[in-house]
């Protein structure tokens, strides 16, 4: 939503004050409305009049300024404009948890919130805090609410809210960057209810938070709790849950019970992190995450270049209190390959801390510090591995300027990575996802995906990816338990659209449409312009009997690949080996207006 404000002849005609400022904006506006304009105008206002108008009211807001797209409106104080976007954003997505919902992708808002002191015209505000607002809300997922550091501060500690750290961030317009804050709430966070199976011991490694007052250098306490829990999760005796999940946790120490509860697990390490100069020092505890009780507790203080070492010591620790059975063999193998440069780990560590953001700049960012990681240490194949599966995000939300380039790009570093470290569990799910969609060979995609569930048993993108190719293959049931295994092993995942989207595509092959449709709307809810989504909730709605929800969608699909034909993809893209599910879901694609 852009917002031009009118402005006053003098500042002296304006009342200045302190207010809360918020803007909630169309996820794909311009989209939705290409592929229907009047359904489109007519949900969008049914929102506005049904929901944000009243809640705006019982909040005490004002709504400053509407344009088709999105809301501008302003609060007297944080909180209620924070319990305002809580309302707004629950309400917004009710539709998901009514089967008989007519909407079959609701309207997806994203939400900034700022504070500051604004000019009053009487029917409109501007001023620096204003602007600095309307730059928020692109750094929200959708469904999302993202908060400044002023606006936090505001708040105080307690609030009740599990607030993600998003660091340092550059905003369209301002030379200074901004401390955000996003916000996983019971109305944005739509955890699957599955909980870890096969009685192993389950444990969370949290971002280790950084002592500095540098909000840049949090990158660095992240990216060695990611090392300690990829070597962890390389072993078959214990349960880890993704670093992508326990990122929730970025930017603060969290009772343990708290990870416990929102990962399902038994055991939280956390840890504290500090610099000074070429020293690191490190507090770490291992808890029970059920009494909170400590089991045990350890500093450490290294110089940098014994910092493997001692992320190697760490999970020697762990190990031994929580499985004591692993042999010294398996250990050895499940420890992560070091690099020989600290400045490519350090460039790696910096790229990862942004893959996730939900702001496109940002995003963007991270392939600059992976080439600069690749270019200072060729050997090291983990940054190879990670840029391949930038390339294929990229693809994922829509981003690519060139999806073809950008797939193509994407096996080209994976295959890199597979060569520099055959046992790179990433590299090995990348290569089997792309060998699957990219060149329509399932059965040699799975035998890589095999090798990245046997060298990491606990990789959960490994475990997501390869639902689909057992779907491609007509193994239904299998997919639905691979895809299963990826959302215990990272409930909170910050790609989550991708993990419901496999799961619908599972339940697609396995022949439960209407369980294909909960789940897939779930992913549309979370990425509203994924066309792949778009497509498979068309054909899932199709099989359902739901022919004008499905036409619908389609609808959209096409708005977003005008030149997309069912002739074409049937020849060239379209995934799946057996012919029953092959022809249905052409069929499906056809009866959801899909052009041949």
């Amino acid at each position: 939503m852009s917002v031009v404000a009118d402005q006053p002849s003098s500042p002296a005609t304006a009342g200045r004050r302190r207010a809360a400022i918020v803007f909630a904006d169309v996820v794909g506006y311009s989209t939705l409305m290409a592929a229907d304009e009047a359904a489109t105008y007519t949900r969008w206002m049914a929102l506005l009049r049904g929901l944000i108008e009243p809640e705006t009211a019982r909040q005490g807001g004002r709504i400053v300024d509407l344009a088709g797209d999105g809301v501008l409106v302003e609060f007297p104080a944080v909180a209620p404009a924070l319990a305002w976007a809580r309302a707004v954003q629950r309400g917004a997505r009710a539709a998901l948890d009514d089967p008989a919902g007519r909407d079959a992708v609701p309207i997806a808002l994203r939400i900034g919130l700022h504070e500051g002191e604004v000019f009053d015209t009487g029917a409109r505000i501007f001023g620096d805090a204003v602007n600095f607002a309307a730059r928020l809300q692109s750094h929200a997922a959708p469904g999302g609410i993202v908060v400044s550091d002023r606006a936090r501060a505001a708040l105080g500690d307690a609030t009740g809210e599990e607030w993600r750290d998003l660091g340092l961030v550059e905003l369209k317009g301002f030379e200074r960057r901004a401390r955000l804050f996003a916000i996983e709430t019971d109305a944005v966070a739509f955890s699957a209810p599955l909980q870890p199976q096969g009685g192993l011991p389950s444990i969370a490694v949290l971002p280790f938070l950084d002592q500095g007052s540098d909000p840049d250098q949090a990158y660095f306490g992240e990216g060695m709790a990611e090392d300690i829990a990829l070597s962890l999760a390389g072993l078959h005796e214990l349960f880890v849950v993704s670093t992508a999940s326990s990122a929730l946790f970025r930017g603060r120490l969290p009772d343990p019970r708290e990870a416990g509860r929102a990962f399902g697990v038994g055991y939280a390490l956390l840890g504290r992190i500090g610099r000074a100069g070429d020293a690191i020092s490190v507090s770490l505890q291992l808890c029970d995450a059920r009494s909170g009780a400590t089991l045990w507790a350890e500093r450490m203080r290294v110089p940098a270049g014994g910092l493997f070492e001692m992320q190697e010591q760490v999970v020697r620790q762990v190990v031994a209190g929580l499985a004591p059975q692993v042999r010294t063999a398996e250990l050895q193998r499940a420890m992560r390959k070091r690099p020989d440069s600290q400045t490519a780990y350090d460039r790696m560590l910096r790229a990862l801390h942004v893959m996730s953001s939900a702001d496109r700049d940002t995003f963007e960012t991270a392939r600059a510090h992976l080439a600069a990681a690749m270019a200072e240490e060729p050997g090291f194949a983990l940054p190879f591995a990670w840029a391949g599966r930038w390339h294929s995000v990229r693809i994922g939300r829509g981003w690519s300027p060139d999806a073809e380039e950008d797939a193509a790009r994407a096996l080209d570093l994976a295959r890199q990575a597979h060569a520099l470290d055959p046992a790179n569990a990433l590299a090995l799910a990348t290569l089997g996802h792309l060998t699957s969609i990219l060149q329509r060979d399932s059965e040699t995609a799975w035998g890589y995906f095999e090798e990245a569930l046997a060298a990491c048993p606990n990789h959960a993108l490994a475990w997501t990816l390869s639902s689909a190719t057992l779907s491609y293959l007509g193994r239904g049931a299998a997919a639905v338990r691979h895809a299963e295994q990826g959302l215990r092993l990272s409930p909170r995942d910050p790609m989550r659209y991708a993990q419901y989207m496999f799961l619908a595509i599972a339940h697609y092959a396995r022949g439960s449409h209407e369980e294909a449709v909960r789940w897939i709307r779930r992913s549309a809810a979370e990425n509203p312009l994924h066309g792949a989504t778009l497509q498979v909730l068309a054909a899932a709605l199709a099989a359902c009997g739901r022919a004008e929800e499905a036409r619908e969608v389609g609808a959209r699909f096409m708005a977003l690949r005008p030149s997309f034909s069912l002739d074409a993809y049937a020849r060239k893209r379209i995934p799946f080996q057996t012919p029953a599910l092959r022809e249905g879901f052409l069929a499906h694609l056809r009866l959801a207006g899909i052009p041949d």
